[in-house]
């Protein structure tokens, strides 16, 4: 049972025959007169019971975008209900205006819609429906929650898909398909022409220009068919904020950006989220239905407070790829990490494979180390001019190994790792 404020307003009004008869038999009349009012609007209301819900959410929307829940609301009992519903999501589900009004006929159903904002990836999960049947006095009301079970799957944003139209036009010119003065670099012969002036002597075809009397030249393009292996770091290094967001949303973006962009130069994708075990795995999916399955496959990948294995890392690697590929390694810069476990373990890798370290570095260690202003702000200067240069020390000790090294901040991490895979494309060191 639930008590409106018109019932306190109506028992606040009791004063007024008090003042007028201020006896005891007028406090206990008052108060029984209340008690009898709210047990027949108790009597009248229509029975929670007799109440059915029915909840439908879409099954995904990206992080960012509104979604909308539809909660259906049919009555089967023999009075009208007056209800008041309140349509409950956990607190990351950003549900807005939940509570809702609404008079059902006996036999009939009603629908009523509340607007998800969610503010995390991941599952989100619908709670309780809330339900108030109202008498038709308004003073009470029979209270009780029923489950309406739904879930909705929030998505990555991927914002960095609005550097994907650049990277794509600078693809087609090393592919030789734009309309520029440049001719498509790369490793992977395509096909004969004519000598023009300005060719490079080196790419004449010496034996197809003596069977044919005129000057052929070789065209090269960009690898097609590679195989790239994007290993995601789930670990505690993940977990560390950057900004407003764990260090992770920075590499699922990255991974993302770079996922579309090789799949539209014609490579093979793979992608797997790795702390102590594998988290999550999305391989064997080409074409156009590459993204989708990245975004549901990424989209329950939390950071988990516990350390990276190095040695799984190396087992997925080793059981995913049987020939030389790209091998993208999605983590944090972390000096011990890296002196530990990752350099151990990274001279295999790079002997069989092309091995690319990106990391999404603090974009609030560089304001640090400008600030300089007291005691203290010099003293953090320096732990952080001291903690940027143990990272360059470490960087340079993978770059000996083979391995290419990104570090930027979370918004430029995914274009500088694009840029990187197309310098080694256009080197043909894929």
């Amino acid at each position: 049972m639930a008590l409106t404020l018109r019932t306190v307003l109506v028992a606040a009004a009791g004063v007024l025959p008090v003042l007028l008869v201020p006896r005891t038999t007028t406090v206990l009349a008052w108060a029984a007169l209340l008690v009898l009012a709210v047990a027949a609007d108790l009597v009248l209301a229509a029975s929670p019971r007799a109440v059915r819900l029915e909840r439908s959410v879409p099954h995904s929307v990206r992080l960012g975008e509104p979604a909308t829940s539809t909660l259906t609301v049919v009555n089967t009992g023999a009075r009208p209900a007056r209800l008041l519903v309140r349509d409950a999501w956990v607190p990351s589900a950003g549900a807005e205006r939940n509570r809702h009004r609404l008079t059902v006929p006996p036999g009939e159903a009603r629908r009523v819609r509340t607007v998800l904002r969610p503010s995390r990836r991941g599952d989100r999960e619908a709670d309780l429906v809330t339900l108030r049947c109202h008498g038709p006095l308004g003073l009470a009301a029979r209270q009780r929650s029923l489950p309406a079970p739904a879930r909705l799957r929030v998505l990555p944003a991927f914002t960095s898909r609005r550097h994907l139209p650049s990277r794509l036009a600078r693809l087609r010119e090393m592919d030789g398909r734009a309309a520029v003065q440049t001719r498509g670099e790369g490793t992977e012969f395509d096909s004969l022409r004519e000598y023009v002036i300005g060719d490079d002597v080196r790419a004449i075809d010496w034996r197809a220009t003596a069977r044919g009397g005129d000057v052929v030249v070789r065209t090269w393009r960009p690898e097609r068919d590679r195989r790239v292996l994007v290993v995601v770091d789930s670990s505690r290094l993940s977990a560390a904020r950057l900004g407003d967001a764990p260090r992770l949303e920075a590499q699922i973006e990255a991974a993302l950006l770079l996922a579309a962009l090789a799949s539209r130069a014609g490579d093979r994708v793979d992608v797997v989220a790795v702390d102590s075990a594998v988290r999550a795995r999305v391989s064997g999916v080409q074409g156009p239905r590459l993204m989708s399955a990245l975004a549901e496959g990424l989209a329950t990948v939390e950071a988990s407070l516990v350390q990276m294995s190095w040695p799984t890392v190396t087992q997925t690697v080793r059981d995913a790829l049987s020939q030389r590929s790209l091998v993208v390694l999605l983590t944090a810069l972390d000096t011990a990490a890296v002196m530990s476990d990752l350099l151990p373990v990274v001279g295999a890798m790079t002997r069989d494979h092309q091995v690319v370290l990106a990391s999404a570095a603090d974009p609030e260690a560089e304001e640090i180390r400008r600030r300089r202003g007291t005691s203290e702000e010099v003293f953090d200067a320096a732990a952080a001019e001291r903690a940027a240069l143990e990272r360059a020390a470490a960087a340079a000790r993978l770059r000996r190994r083979g391995v290419e090294v990104v570090e930027a901040t979370p918004d430029d991490l995914p274009p500088a790792l694009a840029d990187t895979y197309l310098a080694l494309k256009a080197a043909g060191r894929l």
